[in-house]
């Protein structure tokens, strides 16, 4: 369906990859995986044709529909969410002109037996197929499904999109995209700004829908349940495994294996080689054969092994003063905001040491109790801070507060404490600020996903003994991702973290507050064990069944 060919990018003098080649047939569904850095954005965009490669094609099919979610977003507009929606159907009245004009065109034509005028027929048929395949009497019906299932309420339909975040925003784009019907999706990030249950919706839809997908996600079990090939961008080049992720993993360690095996065997006759050409370079009668080692080492290919995977460096958590036997207590706790009720009456108690999770729908009030815990709201009920209580908050305006003359190490190096100094170039490089040039920027210029990250690591240093994240993992790789999860597996102290991200909950929490119509529900379990006990394939029925 689409065709890669050659591509090359060079910047700067650097070569982000070159001479890549695949093919992205009907109803692919690939995640393309690969470090920061190493071209996945770029390679994205240029298959959605908003940049042009320094060498190479794309190619596709005339009527072929790419569509294209970008992971920032920046646009303004002065539509209600449902008008900006409704305009994904636009390119329909398009397609209808198109058909209009060819049929008349055939009309007017006798060279009935010429090529030109059965590419002409095949073109149409193609199009008046595509097109009467979309039920457009249903299509209030489509929007309104796919708003829903996005997390909007029926409420938010007729409110300007304008009084939206950027998270919520991008979800309304994400709508726009789905209801095209597009032959190609490509989505960079899309799970960044969605609740959880919200994730297992698209999910379905994803799965159930006949266009190819190409997607980057740090989200893994998200990438597992959708993807069925996986491509590889590393060190300039691409791997393409006809697998989903975590049969991936398994086939690029064994590759890697290979690759250092091939490595070590080739400097060893690398070094014979030299050994020989040093020992008899003076001898007469070995000249011809020194000489040609000599061609023979010039013209060698060397063999190279691919970055390694450091996930395994471990975060080790400072101590912390011991904290009273109940860090959080509360009673009848209610919030709401004029007349919007969030929840009314939450009793609960979180005993030291618990790892506990608030999921449900965005707009339930997960962040809103948060704020309650902190001081930051006021509220109905009683709620009590147990004794010697020191929280450490990462919030999502955490990046806001960092003092952005300092340089990225100078920010965590005046917290940093103890033995964890030793290791904190090893700790930035897990954070994606590895090289000279990224630790010595400072804050002022980063961008905002290098902004949370930093703010997330410099919250980590510090000895607190009550953590709460609120969405942490939306800007990090699934290595630092694995780097974080184990420290706070490791962490002795008490965990509330609000998160969508089921792979990153799963083994981490045994406690789940599930946020939804009003009420906050406790469940004794990990985040695996509340689905199934609520006999749910994924969180998206939470809001029906509830």
């Amino acid at each position: 369906m689409v065709s890669i060919e050659g591509l090359a990018v060079e910047f700067s003098g650097t070569t982000l990859f070159s001479d890549i080649s695949f093919q992205i047939n009907e109803k692919d569904r690939i995640a393309l995986m690969g470090k920061n850095g190493a071209g996945k954005s770029t390679l994205l965009k240029i298959l959605a044709g908003v940049r042009q490669p320094t060498r190479g094609s794309v190619s596709a099919p005339r009527d072929c529909t790419i569509a294209y979610l970008p992971q920032h977003l920046m646009t303004e507009d002065s539509r209600t969410v449902y008008e900006e929606t409704a305009t994904a159907f636009a390119h329909l009245h398009d397609m209808e002109r198109e058909i209009e004009r060819l049929n008349a065109e055939l009309a007017a034509r006798t060279d009935y037996e010429s090529e030109e005028y059965m590419r002409l027929i095949e073109q149409v048929a193609d199009m008046s197929e595509k097109f009467y395949a979309i039920d457009l009497t249903h299509f209030e019906e489509d929007i309104e499904k796919t708003l829903l299932g996005l997390g909007f309420s029926r409420s938010d339909f007729a409110r300007p999109t304008s009084q939206f975040s950027g998270g919520w925003r991008m979800r309304i784009e994400l709508a726009k995209l789905l209801l095209k019907k597009p032959d190609l999706l490509l989505l960079d990030e899309p799970t960044n700004h969605l609740d959880i249950e919200s994730i297992g919706w698209l999910e379905s839809f994803i799965t159930n829908s006949s266009a190819a997908v190409v997607v980057i996600s740090h989200d893994r079990k998200f990438i597992d349940n959708i993807t069925t090939r996986t491509i590889e961008v590393t060190m300039g080049r691409i791997y393409d495994y006809k697998a989903s992720y975590s049969p991936y993993l398994i086939l690029r360690r064994e590759r890697r294996e290979q690759q250092q095996k091939q490595y070590e065997e080739q400097q060893k006759m690398i070094q014979e080689t030299r050994d020989f050409i040093e020992r008899f370079k003076g001898t007469y009668s070995k000249t011809l054969q020194v000489q040609s080692r000599v061609r023979m080492l010039e013209k060698l290919q060397l063999v190279e092994v691919d970055e390694e995977d450091t996930s395994a460096l471990r975060l080790k958590f400072p101590p912390a003063p011991r904290s009273g036997s109940y860090p959080v207590m509360m009673d009848g706790v209610g919030k709401r905001f004029g007349e919007k009720m969030v929840f009314r009456n939450a009793s609960l108690t979180i005993e030291r040491g618990d790892k506990v999770a608030f999921v449900g729908r965005n707009g339930e009030g997960k962040s809103t109790l948060v704020k309650c815990i902190m001081g930051q709201l006021d509220f109905e009920g009683t709620l009590t801070l147990g004794h010697n209580v020191q929280i450490g908050y990462f919030a999502q305006n955490a990046a806001s507060l960092l003092d952005e003359e300092l340089t990225v190490f100078q920010t965590i190096d005046e917290v940093a404490k103890g033995e964890v100094r030793t290791k904190l170039r090893d700790l930035l490089g897990a954070f994606m600020f590895g090289s000279p040039e990224a630790s010595t920027k400072k804050v002022k210029v980063l961008s905002g996903g290098e902004r949370t990250r930093l703010a997330l690591l410099r919250l980590l240093l510090q000895p607190v003994n009550f953590l709460i994240l609120d969405e942490p993992t939306n800007h990090l790789d699934l290595k630092t991702k694995d780097v974080l999860k184990q420290a706070l597996q490791d962490f002795d102290g008490t965990l509330i973290i609000v998160s969508h991200d089921r792979d990153f909950l799963d083994g981490l929490v045994t406690k789940v507050y599930e946020f939804g119509h009003q009420r906050v529900r406790e469940h004794l379990c990990g985040i695996y064990e509340f689905l199934e006990t609520r006999r749910l394939e994924n969180l998206q029925e939470l809001e029906r069944r509830a």
